[in-house]
């Protein structure tokens, strides 16, 4: 984050561990998600209410987020893709 000049607001410890309720409320007010996982990238527009795909993809297998979930303005990244992040960030 430091290398493209982003600053971080709010850091969340990776023991508390968040889970698909709430991804569900960190998406009330996002306008998309861009899940990334290696080179396989999904984006999910959430209108009223985030899709169960959407929450889904940002989950890792034991349930809880994935990291980082990193939120842009109304648009939340989460996981990590060198393209989507330069795309993103410039």
């Amino acid at each position: 984050m430091e290398a493209s000049k982003i600053d971080i607001i709010e850091t969340v410890m990776a023991s508390k561990k968040l889970q698909a309720k709430d991804a569900a409320l960190l998406l009330k007010n996002a306008s998309k998600v861009i899940a990334m996982k290696g080179k396989k990238v999904s984006e999910f527009d959430i209108e009223k209410t985030a899709s169960t795909d959407a929450i889904e993809s940002m989950l890792g297998p034991t349930g809880n987020m994935r990291a980082p979930t990193i939120k842009v303005g109304e648009t939340y990244l989460v996981g990590f893709n060198e393209e989507i992040f330069s795309r993103e960030f410039g």
